[in-house]
């Protein structure tokens, strides 16, 4: 894997992670705040899950 793609990986992150506050700020500050409410093993359970369906699709991706 070339620093190239890493980068342009890391620029799509950028836009994806962009486009739901851009289409609906408010929909957004509450999945902020319902995430805030969470406690620690909740979050770690959160951020456990999608940490699996991110190496499930660049799996499926990259094969």
């Amino acid at each position: 894997m070339a620093w190239s793609d890493l980068l342009a990986a890391f620029a799509l992150y950028l836009v994806l992670e962009g486009l739901i506050p851009f289409a609906s700020p408010a929909g957004w500050r509450n999945a902020l705040a319902s995430l805030a409410r969470l406690n620690d093993g909740q979050l770690r359970t959160f951020g456990l899950g999608i940490i699996i369906v991110g190496l499930v699709l660049l799996f499926l991706v990259r094969g």
